[in-house]
This record gives structure tokens, C-alpha cells and sequence, in this order.
């Protein structure tokens, strides 16, 4: 029997099974080198927020902008040679359905990133539920809930959510501050009952809490309803000097119609998410004199560079809006923090991108990050429906 020639067959088997084993590793290692949703030429995004329902025309009006934004970028050769895509899912401002979207969005599309949700129960449910696990970056919320803000010390799922608006906080104590300086201290709060809702009575309650005072009643409407009576019963009974609403157009809308129907004639003040030309749209000259906190600046006047860079996307017959101008206002921040990643792009290459944003200037608009800090912005302005639903400032 020939030893030698046994040994040289065995020890070239070895050898091939050496170099079979290294060419499956290379494989492998090279098909998983690339985050899902990266490829040398593309960069999928996802984004699930309401295109139905009562709050449809919010989702709708911020899917618009995005999609023209990401035309502009591809038309200008993308970001380092790569175009950028939307994949957008409808939840209705659901909570389940957006937790749904969020885990169909990851798992099945395999996107790259998250922009653009809406809403403070279904993305603060989406963050705990799912992308926060899959360590996949959101960057913008329509919310101004705490539990969106914490830092990733305290929640380590917050690690992934990137805020570009200011706080409910920041909002309700512009309100508070501002009819207090009025001598108003009859002031009752509507709120919404959820999560949006909850956050925004808190931080009415804590910013009265600096002056003494205490709302003199509150009352709630259920999410998707316009079902005031109650609410309406419950304020008007103690005739208050100001209103608070936490609430979006359609609840808002009813609600002021009712009052004044009542024969209450408060001043109403209500938060950003409200969308003042929905607002305005929806009550016409009865919109006139409410006044509302805005996260953005005023989305016609120009005389910001991110408003005009905005209203130039939009063209000549493009309707501005307080919703259009945040959404531009995310995606650009998303955009800015892929580019200085670098060409060689991963999701925690992005999130040490978005971290190293210190005073980033969008165009007159700041957002700051920082590796325990996802608050995003803090500018907040104090606006009023004029004649015609003009919004002064």
C-alpha cells in the first residue's frame, strides 16, 4: 500500500475542503458586509405614517415633500453616487398599524433608515417595539412626547430616534407663558387621549405649576373622534378665560364650533401638530383669532434659507405648509447626516453622523445632537389665525 500517496490525497482533500470553507466565508462575510437596504447604487428609506383617515392630509402632505426632495437629491447624482428611494406605508395614526408598518418595513422591505413618522403612541411603540431592537435610525417625528426625548442612558432603544422639532413641553410653556403674561389664570385644557395628548396636559400642568396655577378643568376627546359634547359641557360650565387644546384639526375644529355655539368666547390656543392650514381650511372665519405654537418657521416667508430652498422645491404652484416645510426640514437632516458618513455607509455609521451634529445649521434652523442627546431643536414661535386665515406671527 502506498503511504505516501494516501497522505497526499488526504492532505489535498484538507486543502480543498480549506479553501471551500474560505470561499463560503468570503461569501458570506461579503453579503453581509452591507447594511439591508444598501447597495452601490441605491439607499431605501422607509417611512409609516397617516395617507387615510381623519389625519390623512398630514401623512399625505409630508410623503409629497419627501418624494420631491429625494427627485432633487438623484437628479444631482444622489449622495455619493447613490439615489435615494421611499418605501411609504399608511397606519392611519393607528398604533398597531404603525408598529406593524415599522416590522414589515424592516423585516420584509429591508430598509436602510426610517423618516418621517407620525404621532407620539404609535412612534414611541414602534421605537420600543421594534426599531429601537433592530438598531435601525428614525430620523423625525411628528411628536413632542418625553418618551421620544429621553436620552440612551436612560432608554437604550432611544439610541435610534433622531427629534428635528421641539418638545410638548417647549410648546405648552410658550402657551402658558404667554396668557399668563395676559393676566389669564382661568385656563382649561382639551386634550386628546393619547399618548400626543397626555404628553401636551403635562406639560400644560408643569408649565402652570411655575405660576401657581392649576388648569381649572380638564377635559378629553378620544384619538380619530370629533365627539365633543361632553368636553364642551364639562369647560364651558366654568366659562374659562383660555383654552389649551391638545388636539388635531377635526377634534379642534368641532370643538371651537361648539364653544362659540355655547356662547363661549375663550381665547383658544392649540399646538403645531393642529396643522394651521388644515385649521383654517376646516373653520374659515371661525378659525380667526386662535392662536397656535408652530415648531418651524413661517413656511412663506423666505427670508430663511430652508424656507426658500422648501418653497423652491414646491414650485410656483406649490402650497406651503407648517407640515411640508418639517418634513423637508427631516429629510434634509437625514440627507446632510448620509453624506457625512461617507461612501462607506452603515446604519451606525449614520448614527455617529447624526451624533456628531452639533449646531447643525439646516438653513436658519439649528438641530444639535450629541451621543445622549436626541432633543433635536428647541424653536418655538407663537402665531394667530388673522382675517382671510392668514397666520400672524
Amino acid at each position: 500500500m502506498d503511504h505516501s500517496r494516501t497522505r497526499r490525497e488526504e492532505d489535498g482533500m484538507k486543502l480543498a475542503r480549506a479553501l471551500l470553507c474560505a470561499a463560503l466565508f468570503g461569501y458570506c462575510a461579503g453579503a453581509s458586509a452591507a447594511d439591508p437596504g444598501l447597495t452601490d447604487n441605491s439607499i431605501l428609506i422607509g417611512m409609516t405614517a397617516p395617507f387615510s383617515g381623519p389625519n390623512g392630509a398630514y401623512g399625505l402632505d409630508m410623503k409629497r415633500v419627501i418624494q420631491a426632495y429625494f427627485r432633487q437629491v438623484n437628479d444631482a447624482g444622489g449622495v455619493h453616487g447613490r439615489s435615494l428611494e421611499l418605501r411609504a406605508l399608511d397606519d392611519g395614526y393607528e398604533t398597531e398599524r404603525a408598529v406593524a408598518n415599522t416590522s414589515e418595513l424592516i423585516k420584509k422591505e429591508k430598509v436602510f433608515a426610517l423618516l418621517a413618522s407620525y404621532g407620539s403612541s404609535p412612534t414611541t411603540a414602534a421605537m420600543n417595539e421594534v426599531f429601537g431592537d433592530a438598531r435601525v435610525p428614525l430620523v423625525g417625528t411628528i411628536s413632542g412626547a418625553d418618551s421620544l426625548r429621553q436620552s440612551p442612558r436612560e432608554n437604550p432603544k432611544n439610541r435610534y430616534m433622531f427629534n428635528v422639532r421641539a418638545s410638548y413641553a417647549n410648546e405648552t410653556e410658550a402657551i402658558v407663558n404667554h396668557l399668563v403674561s395676559l393676566g389669564m389664570n382661568n385656563i382649561a385644557v382639551l386634550y386628546q387621549n393619547d399618548g400626543f395628548g397626555k404628553s401636551g396636559l403635562e406639560g400644560v400642568v408643569a408649565a402652570l405649576k411655575t405660576h401657581q396655577h392649576a388648569p381649572s378643568v380638564v377635559a378629553t376627546v378620544e384619538r380619530n373622534s370629533v365627539d365633543v359634547t361632553q368636553a364642551v359641557q364639562q369647560i364651558a360650565r366654568l366659562n374659562p378665560q383660555a383654552v389649551i387644546m391638545v388636539t388635531l384639526y377635526k377634534p379642534t375644529a368641532a370643538f371651537v364650533r361648539a364653544m362659540k355655539k355655547a356662547d363661549q368666547m375663550p381665547q383658544f390656543m392649540t399646538l403645531s401638530p393642529v396643522g394651521a392650514d388644515l385649521l383654517v381650511q376646516e373653520l374659515a372665519e371661525q378659525a380667526r383669532g386662535i392662536g397656535i405654537s408652530q415648531v418651524m418657521p413661517s413656511p412663506w416667508n423666505d427670508t430663511r434659507p430652508l424656507v426658500h430652498a422648501y418653497q423652491k422645491l414646491l414650485g410656483p404652484q406649490g402650497k406651503p405648509s407648517y407640515y411640508g416645510l418639517e418634513a423637508y426640514a427631516m429629510a434634509k437632516v437625514l440627507v446632510d447626516a448620509i453624506r457625512n458618513a461617507g461612501r462607506d455607509l452603515s446604519r451606525e455609521k449614520l448614527v455617529g453622523a447624526l451624533e456628531s451634529m452639533q449646531n447643525h445649521d439646516l438653513g436658519g434652523y439649528r438641530v444639535s445632537y450629541s451621543a445622549n442627546d436626541r432633543l433635536g431643536s428647541r424653536f418655538v414661535d407663537l402665531t394667530v389665525i388673522g382675517a382671510g386665515g392668514r397666520i400672524m406671527h
